[in-house]
């Protein structure tokens, strides 16, 4: 079996944040349901949520070799102290002993944060976990785990069947020995937090369809591991609003697969949707079938085309598959009718949802089972599609899913535990930054990755699942179907379509048709002219989304060239985005697109040429002449001007999302252009605070506030913007995990560093003395307050862009007094404002004209959008 990232990152990473993006506050699902806080007295969290203590749980033994502990280490995503800041530490086999009913399934919840307690060194945890008969992990590394899905703590969730003997066993064994941080190095266990919650409905898992051969295969005497919890078409719902059990149902376009995603929707209000007869609430909440994903009104696309979803899982493991219907719109039998394929196997032929729950708003379930084998080269798949039944020739060629389920089925022997996850390349690329990797322990059957779980870390959970999805080309399911050579990435949406949009060679076009329109679009033998066949003499730049080429286009304009990784195929949505929005902006602080390139599998974009580069090429790590600290204040001063256009310049803000210093590009003439809007999203209107969306970003820069509660507003572009300021002042990357604990996160360090007033102390060397001290002050205080841990607490870029101009007037004119350069920084902000009213920014209506009648009052009395 292999053990890769590919094969477990994804589930890792969706239960790593179960329960942690969203407070909980919902009830224990009935009396007998324990919370437990591990090496503590227990307490309560900070929901309001109490935890008791282990001790009584404990099995005492002569063997016993435990103790309670605590890390002195909080990192900023912790939802609570408790139960993460304490643990139990194993140093031999040990087990917790707690009562259970007999005849009742529940789910088992283990909470981890590897961290540094009393004198334990997190890398040396490796050990077994065992609940009565059933091994759920084995040779397990939680820091592994953590650093793989660069996040500090998580949760495994597991569902144990009825135990006759009313006692749950859980035996937690360390590995005697292993090479973690050197040769033999004893090893330990340690858990923070376990919760044991019943699950009521004793039907809740009783059987599937086995596929391919349709024969039933009985599930309720197996232990599960839950590997995926979809909310298909809808957002994500947090465990205060499941139905009893605390789950959280996540966004499914993480795992949409193709560059079709179909349409979503919400039930309208006078559809009113209820459980049938002998159907429990626990199964799913009403708001998983509230929503929905369809295929879209077109039935010619729909034909040539399967809604489809791809999970990466271990081989040699048994899944069960649980699709939730609930029909929202149709009333008849053989309206909507599709087949359900999984891993190119029949599932279920000629589904109708009205027929088998009898009317619209009528939630019903369908569980299927199949085996998947470990296959040479490849990454374990489980894909999920749906097409359109031809055969029973439906009113409409369509289908609908409303939520998605995947659990791992434990083996003959009792065994779900899987391998330890292992890096992805660009992962390491990333880590590459740091000049330090991560050695894997000899005996861990897995490749360990490189990283630190570290502050910061953690707000990039969701990002390294965009590193790790490595797919390949495959044919379809139905009746000509071909599936573009391009899949989605984490988080995304996907407005793309597979097979309507030709390129100027008669290929397939992965982009849709209102996207091809937008701007120029290159042959791709036009773009091997301009850089001599992807000569490595022409690269420039290495990204996540590929190699950046110099070109030549035109006979003699200078660009340059992005292409995406062809073996990656990664990005298509990002792809798409960037076009869309760099079409339809124009701004002097922001890159401009010439056109692109989507022939034969390839993703292009073609940019104005950037002569200088990055921000980061001159900031360290680099040969280039240093900049000096006026420099620098311009630099930051236009980033502030794109991003504040963004935010203020069109009736809906535009938020970037992956603000960063090597996003942040320097023309001939030093002027800086914010770049890179594959992850931009539009903004709340007036109407809305925030809006909710998966999580991305990049390391160190990403907004803790939007982590935890995946709202994203304009302020999470202040805080990465916060540490472009201290990493433009500090000469350091966001991240350096060589550093010492406290010094890993740059805002940490420099919010430290600020508290302590030894600031000086971090500042770039070259820049020491040469800074005026109102100059210094009033950067700080700027970049301290966009790094600030709650939104509201934040300025806008409007206050930010002002407070810089301030800066570089009193950097300039030491002498003038702070009236004068409040003035001329005034001027400065206004002129800015008047030429962004010329400028054209989203095209046609969407411009907010009202925004230049008050460019002097903003700078006084700011304002919400």
């Amino acid at each position: 079996m292999k053990s890769t990232t590919q094969s477990m990152l994804p589930f890792i990473i969706f239960f790593s944040i179960l329960n942690i993006t969203t407070v909980i506050k919902s009830a224990p699902a009935s009396d007998s349901s324990l919370v437990i806080s591990c090496g503590s007295n227990g307490g309560t969290d900070s929901s309001g949520r109490k935890w008791e203590s282990d001790s009584k749980y404990l099995i005492a033994s002569s063997n016993n070799n435990n103790s309670a502990a605590t890390t002195q280490y909080q990192d900023p995503s912790l939802p609570s102290t408790i139960p993460y800041m304490s643990a139990r530490i194993f140093t031999s086999p040990s087990t917790y002993q707690f009562p259970v009913s007999p005849t009742t399934r529940f789910f088992l919840r283990l909470h981890f944060y590897p961290s540094s307690y009393a004198s334990s060194d997190p890398k040396d945890a490796y050990f077994d976990v065992v609940a009565n008969e059933f091994t759920l992990l084995r040779n397990f590394s939680a820091f592994i785990t953590a650093k793989a899905i660069t996040q500090a703590y998580f949760i495994k969730e597991f569902s144990l069947a009825p135990l006759q003997s009313g006692k749950l066993n859980i035996t937690f064994t360390p590995f005697a020995q292993h090479g973690g941080t050197g040769t033999g190095t004893s090893s330990y266990a340690f858990i923070n937090g376990i919760e044991i919650i019943p699950i009521p409905d004793s039907n809740m898992f009783q059987s599937a369809t086995f596929v391919p051969n349709g024969q039933f295969y009985e599930v309720g005497n197996n232990s599960l591991q839950t590997m995926f919890r979809l909310n298909v078409g809808g957002q994500s719902i947090p465990p205060n609003k499941d139905s009893g059990l605390s789950r959280t149902w996540y966004d499914d376009s993480t795992y949409l697969y193709g560059a079709a995603d179909g349409v979503t929707y919400v039930a309208d209000k006078d559809v009113k949707i209820q459980y049938p007869s002998g159907m429990s609430k626990e199964i799913a909440p009403l708001d998983v079938y509230g929503t929905a994903r369809s295929m879209g009104p077109n039935a010619t696309l729909n034909l040539n085309y399967n809604l489809s979803w791809e999970f990466l899982v271990d081989a040699n493991f048994t899944y069960v598959v649980r699709f939730h219907f609930c029909e929202l719109d149709l009333t008849k039998i053989n309206q909507r009718v599709f087949d359900i394929f999984i891993n190119n196997q029949t599932a279920q032929a000629a589904a109708d949802v009205i027929a088998w729950a009898g009317s619209k708003g009528v939630p019903v379930y369908k569980d299927f089972a199949t085996y998947v084998m470990d296959g040479a080269g490849d990454d374990e798949q489980l894909v999920v599609a749906l097409h359109p039944s031809v055969a029973a020739k439906p009113e409409y060629y369509d289908a609908i899913l409303n939520g998605l389920e995947i659990f791992k089925v434990n083996d003959s022997d009792g065994n779900l535990a899987g391998p330890n996850p292992t890096p992805s390349q660009m992962l390491l690329d990333a880590e590459g930054d740091t000049g330090k990797k991560f050695k894997p322990s000899k005996h861990n059957h897995a490749q360990a990755i490189g990283g630190a779980v570290g502050a910061g870390i953690v707000v990039i959970v969701v990002v390294c699942i965009f590193f790790v999805y490595r797919l390949k080309k495959r044919n379809g399911y139905g009746n000509g179907f071909v599936v573009c050579n391009w899949i989605p990435l984490h988080g995304s949406s996907h407005k793309s379509t597979t097979v309507t949009g030709k390129s100027s060679d008669g290929g397939n076009s992965n982009l849709s048709s209102l996207t091809q329109g937008l701007c120029q679009h290159f042959s791709l033998a036009e773009i091997r002219h301009a850089t001599k066949n992807f000569d490595e003499s022409q690269v420039i730049g290495v990204g996540g989304f590929g190699k950046v080429y110099e070109g030549v286009i035109d006979g003699g304009t200078k660009v340059a060239i992005k292409r995406s990784n062809p073996s990656s195929k990664q990005g298509v949505v990002e792809f798409e985005t960037e076009i869309k929005m760099l079409s339809r902006l124009r701004h002097q602080h922001l890159v401009s697109l010439i056109g692109f390139c989507d022939e034969n599998g390839e993703m292009i974009l073609v940019y104005d040429y950037m002569a200088n580069g990055t921000v980061r090429e001159h900031l360290y790590k680099t040969n280039k002449p240093a900049l000096s600290w006026t420099k620098r204040l311009e630099i930051c001063i236009g980033a502030a001007k794109g991003l504040h256009y963004l935010h203020t310049g069109a009736k809906h803000t535009i938020i970037h999302r992956d603000v960063k210093t090597t996003n942040i590009l320097l023309d001939e003439n030093w002027v800086a252009k914010v770049s890179d809007f594959g992850l931009s999203k539009t903004g709340a209107n007036l109407n809305q605070t925030h809006v909710t969306t998966m999580v991305k970003g990049s390391f160190g820069y990403l907004d803790p506030e939007y982590f935890r509660r995946q709202q994203l507003t304009e302020k999470s572009d202040v805080y990465s913007f916060g540490v472009v300021l201290l990493e433009v002042l500090c000469a350091r990357p966001p991240l350096d995990q060589s550093l010492p604990k406290e010094q890993v996160s740059l805002a940490d360090w420099a919010l430290l560093s600020l508290k302590k007033g030894t600031l000086e102390d971090i500042i770039d060397p070259l820049l020491k003395g040469k800074i005026n001290p109102h100059c210094l002050k009033t950067f700080v205080e700027t970049a301290e307050k966009c790094v600030a841990d709650c939104g509201l607490d934040r300025p806008s870029m409007n206050d930010v862009l002002w407070k810089l101009e301030f800066a570089l007037q009193l950097q300039e004119n030491p002498n003038g007094g702070k009236d004068a350069a409040k003035e001329k920084a005034n001027n400065a902000y206004a002129s800015h404002n008047s030429t962004s009213d010329i400028e054209e920014g989203i095209a046609g209506s969407e411009v907010d004209d009202s925004s230049s009648s008050a460019i002097y009052s903003q700078i006084v009395n700011p304002r919400g959008r």
